[in-house]
């Protein structure tokens, strides 16, 4: 009967040790949860700034939530002056990187043109496929100016017949990145300037253009 009763008295201090463990989890996340979401929403804001041309509005406020027609997600930013729209931030994720998924933040301006990149989160290597995240890095910069629709630039790295300069020592991490540049701009193409005017909760209209060349990525 002793030993009964000492099972069971583990039993039941196993079970309050849970309990109290559950409960000190769900605290802490209840404590963190909005720095934890004010701090993201800050990278977010500061990633918008970097990309797109000087805006008064709020682009947070003015998200849209894309899938295009081939299934491609993607967040928009609207950044406006005045009434005006003066550029679009392109919230993109590719799962081709070395070290996992990453996603990147591409400003586009009215004319479809880059206006320039920035990395919100990745995991590739440090000195190596990190350096995505050097904003005036030569393959950073190489992208600013460029229109990915009009056929003057095929998005591949030149290793694989494209026009862009790789990272040295980092192709894959360099052919990932091509890959999310080329969905920010099938997620750019899936939203028409009506919509973007507007707040929106989700848009999957198609208005891509017929005679933009895409190279398939392809990771060794």
């Amino acid at each position: 009967m002793a030993k009964k009763s000492s099972l069971l008295n583990m039993a039941l201090v196993l079970t309050l040790v849970c309990l109290g463990a559950s409960a000190a989890v769900a605290v802490v996340y209840a404590v963190t949860k909005e720095p934890i979401e004010m701090a993201n929403q800050l990278k977010i804001n500061s990633a918008i700034k970097e990309v797109v041309p000087e805006f008064d509005n709020a682009p947070s406020d003015e998200v849209l939530n894309v899938t295009t027609p081939d299934g491609i997600e993607g967040k928009v930013y609207v950044a406006k002056k005045g009434s005006e729209i003066v550029g679009y931030a392109i919230e993109s994720t590719t799962s081709k990187g070395f070290g996992g998924p990453f996603t990147i933040m591409v400003g586009f301006t009215p004319d479809e043109v880059v206006y320039n990149t920035s990395v919100i989160s990745h995991s590739e290597t440090p000195g190596l496929g990190a350096k995505i995240t050097e904003n005036k890095s030569a393959f950073i910069q190489q992208w600013n100016g460029k229109n990915l629709g009009d056929g003057s630039i095929k998005v591949a790295v030149k290793k694989d017949g494209g026009d862009i300069d790789a990272i040295t020592a980092s192709t894959i991490t360099s052919r990932a990145y091509c890959d999310a540049m080329e969905n920010a701009f099938r997620i750019l193409k899936s939203i028409s300037p009506a919509t973007a005017s507007e707040k929106g909760e989700n848009v999957e209209e198609s208005n891509f253009n017929d005679g933009w060349e895409v190279m398939e990525v392809i990771d060794l």
